[in-house]
């Protein structure tokens, strides 16, 4: 059962397709020559996605660090 759960959840993520960013700021950035400011703006993009994804793990971490202590 939980190979199933994780397949399903591998497969959801490895199949979306996203635009990290908003209509305007890719019309406005897509019509630049330098390309400089598109590519801090995905930088930025990808910084503050990955904030969230540490402290979800962070969390998830301590919790199974707490449920294994218990059942010792």
């Amino acid at each position: 059962m939980k190979q199933r759960i994780v397949f399903f959840l591998l497969s959801l993520f490895l199949f979306i397709e996203g635009n990290a960013q908003c209509a305007m700021c890719r019309a406005v950035l897509e019509s630049e020559e330098g390309q400089s400011a598109a590519k801090g703006i995905n930088d930025g993009i990808v910084y503050l996605m990955t904030i969230p994804y540490i402290l979800v793990a962070g969390i998830c971490y301590f919790i199974y660090r707490k449920y294994s202590t218990l059942k010792k």
